[in-house]
Order: structure tokens, then C-alpha cells, then sequence
């Protein structure tokens, strides 16, 4: 019975010993990605972290996931996003990591799906509800921007882009008065803005 307990402590800390090992070894990796990071030297800092990596760790995952968007292999950038996004569904920030390189080569429609499940995750967050209204702005889609700009003025009253964003989405959506009140209201916190003014000469 002794041998045993001996044979499972023994266990436990090669265990323990293994990890803290991995664990010293990825710092020191990870330290070293971030001066190559600080010196622009992006494939130098991707090697570092790459000499350790473990396909099942988030961390690594997602450091890649970014110097390699950083180094504009946005197509390897999506793939390490999309592990760590395996890894942790519920992770917002690997969803909005991986919103960078597919905004890069403009993979609109994965975007946008990206802001949606973001958006289940977080109704109130306020970066996803802001573009993904920019988004379905350009698509003059209008009132599912609306309804996203809504939100984010009601959370930020006093946030200028949502405000400005929102009044544009009423003018096209023949809301007048709406609009001038927004418009007015953008030229209150931010005098003479151009946006604001051009948007008040259209409306008689």
C-alpha cells in the first residue's frame, strides 16, 4: 500500500513538474514574441512562439493568430483564430481577432456572421452592435442599422460616431426630424463637424 501512495506522488509530481515547465517555457517564448513584436520583426516573433506551440492551447493560438495578421498572412491568421475559437466558443476576443485578417480581404459575409455570434454572446457590446450597423449601412440596409445604432447611442449618448451614424441611418430612412435632432445634437459635442453640417443642408 505505501509503494502505491509513493508511486501516485511520484506521479502527481511529474505531473506538476511537466506543466510548470511548459508553462516556463511558453513565457519565455511569448516575452520574446513581444520585442520582436516592438521591433516590427513579425516572422522572428511568430518562430518564438511557434517553438513551443501546442495546437490545444488558446494562448498560443490567439498570439499567432495576431502576428500573423500584423505579419499580412491574413489566410494563417484566420486558421489560428478559428483554433482558438474551437477552443473557447464563448471567447469574444478570438472572434474579433479573427474579424482582422477576414476584414482585410474583405470576407464581408464572415464578418458580419462573426459580429452576429458575437452578439449572441453579447447583446450589448457595443464595438459588434457599431460595425456591424456600419456594415449593414453600406448595404443600405437601413433599418438593421438602425436598430444597431439605437443601442449603442442609448448604452453612449455622447459617443459622436454613433450619433453621427445614427442620424445618417434616419435621413435615409425619410426620418427628418429625427435626423436634424441627431445631427444637432453630433454638433454639440463636436462644433462645426462637417458630417453633421452636410447632413442639416439636406434637410428643408
Amino acid at each position: 500500500m505505501e509503494i502505491l501512495k509513493f508511486k501516485a506522488i511520484l506521479i502527481c509530481l511529474i505531473i506538476i513538474n511537466t506543466a510548470f515547465a511548459q508553462n516556463n517555457a511558453r513565457q519565455t517564448a511569448f516575452a520574446k514574441s513581444y520585442e520582436f513584436e516592438k521591433k516590427t520583426n513579425y516572422s522572428a516573433a511568430i518562430k518564438e512562439v511557434k517553438s513551443g506551440y501546442d495546437a490545444k492551447d488558446y494562448f498560443s493560438n490567439i498570439r499567432l493568430g495576431w502576428l500573423l495578421y500584423l505579419d499580412k498572412n491574413y489566410t494563417e491568421s484566420k486558421k489560428y483564430y478559428d483554433k482558438a475559437i474551437a477552443l473557447k466558443p464563448y471567447a469574444i476576443e478570438a472572434r474579433f481577432g479573427a474579424i482582422k485578417p477576414l476584414s482585410a480581404i474583405e470576407s464581408w459575409e464572415k464578418v458580419t456572421a462573426h459580429y452576429l455570434q458575437i452578439l449572441k454572446i453579447d447583446p450589448q457590446n457595443t464595438t459588434a452592435n457599431y460595425w456591424l450597423g456600419v456594415i449593414y449601412y453600406n448595404r443600405k440596409d437601413y433599418v438593421n442599422a438602425n436598430k444597431l445604432f439605437e443601442k449603442v447611442v442609448n448604452l453612449y449618448p455622447l459617443d459622436y460616431d454613433s450619433i453621427i451614424m445614427l442620424a445618417w441611418t434616419k435621413l435615409n430612412l425619410g426620418k427628418a426630424a429625427d435626423a436634424k435632432v441627431l445631427f444637432n445634437h453630433a454638433l454639440t459635442i463636436r462644433p462645426n463637424d462637417s458630417s453633421a453640417l452636410s447632413g442639416l443642408k439636406l434637410i428643408k
